[in-house]
């Protein structure tokens, strides 16, 4: 008898510890971060190789090792080389059941099934650099440098330097998505009147020369090419391209406009230029154009270049370019995108869901080059 009260009472607890169990809240999206059920902060980018997006990928290595040992949260670094291998690792984040955050630097617009599937699961996610618009209106964040100061800063640069309706200019894409559509629109709406350049060392301006969107729209409608933020395809094109690209310049009076958007890509025109023209009939005819390039990023290499301490492409440059600037769009925001993922867990938050913000970026020329600090890309 009293080993069958023992049961009934046995059986007895393990129906009220259920009951309690029962009485908990369900989880919601406004579940508060940290809880226990959402303690890892994923981060989510590219595989470490060469250049921007490599940088941005250590950083954010780096800072997913430091949050773990701050005890808060889990920090996890998933590195991908394509659109469709982030949206598995999104659909494993789903299934782990276990994320505060993810904050992801999305490397394709096909990434955007991931973020989808991440707002269907109820986990919040930032979305850094690349912008997939179909999917931003879902971001807790999204967020990047500042594209279209970029290309207004380029835009103002070169009319600095002549650029009128009309004249030569090659254009080098990165890829398709946001980041340099953002930057030929900035480009344009400098031309255009309707944006100013804002530079924190240099002051506002607008344009000299208001030009209609048709002059603007011929510039990206010439000389231009898609390069995957790789310097090998940037000499891919230049180096079939490059004579004609010169003499069109040379018939065209005299100048020749360069707008890469990226470090890498403007590597690439110093290769051609080195291995496709020097010691060529070209030369001499290249060193008369008045050529003007730009670059996008901050590469320390670059920076080593425009101030004459590489004596190679420094000695390249020189020769070729009349001028060369960088905008400073570094890697390192991809640090500060990671610490607002932690402020959104730790509840200290502003933004709306979908909101925009993006950090401002500035012009480095030959005299900046030489004393700003620069990211290591090679």
């Amino acid at each position: 008898m009293k080993k069958l009260f023992a049961v009934l009472m046995a059986v007895l607890m393990v129906f009220a510890l259920v009951g309690c169990g029962s009485n908990e809240a369900p989880a919601t999206d406004d579940t508060a971060a940290g809880d226990e059920t959402l303690k890892t902060v994923y981060i989510m980018g590219p595989t470490p190789d060469h250049g921007w997006t490599a940088q941005a990928g250590t950083y954010a290595d780096q800072k997913a090792k430091e949050i773990t040992e701050a005890g808060q949260y889990k920090g996890v670094y998933m590195a991908a080389s394509s659109g469709e291998e982030q949206v598995d690792q999104c659909n494993q984040i789903v299934a782990n059941g276990d994320a505060a955050i993810v904050v992801m630097m999305p490397l394709e617009d096909s990434a955007a099934a991931g973020q989808e599937a991440l707002y269907a699961a109820g986990i919040p996610f930032i979305s850094f650099d690349r912008i997939i618009e179909s999917t931003e209106k879902y971001a807790a964040l999204n967020t990047s440098g500042d594209n279209w100061a970029v290309g207004a800063g380029i835009a103002y640069w070169l009319q600095q330097n002549g650029l009128k309706p009309g004249d030569t200019v090659v254009v080098l894409y990165g890829d398709n998505g946001t980041v340099c559509s953002r930057r030929q629109e900035g480009f344009e709406q400098f031309l255009q009147g309707t944006r100013k350049y804002e530079d924190q060392n240099l002051g506002t301006f607008e344009t000299a020369e208001t030009w209609t969107p048709e002059q603007t729209a011929a510039v990206f409608t010439g000389y231009q090419v898609v390069c995957d933020w790789s310097a090998d395809k940037a000499v891919d094109y230049l180096d079939q391209k490059i004579t004609e690209i010169i003499d069109a310049a040379t018939a065209n009076g005299g100048n020749l406009y360069i707008y890469s958007m990226d470090d890498e890509m403007t590597f690439g025109v110093l290769t051609t230029l080195e291995t496709k023209v020097t010691g060529t009939d070209y030369e001499a005819k290249a060193e008369a154009l008045n050529i003007y390039c730009s670059a996008i990023g901050g590469m320390q290499e670059l920076f080593d270049v425009m101030s004459g301490k590489d004596a190679n492409k420094s000695a390249i440059s020189e020769k070729y370019f009349d001028d060369i600037m960088d905008m400073y769009f570094s890697p390192k925001m991809m640090k500060d995108v990671i610490d607002k993922g932690l402020d959104y867990c730790n509840g200290n938050w502003n933004y709306k869901t979908g909101d925009g913000y993006y950090t401002p970026v500035f012009m480095v020329d030959k005299a900046l080059a030489a004393t700003t600090e620069g990211f290591t890309g090679h």
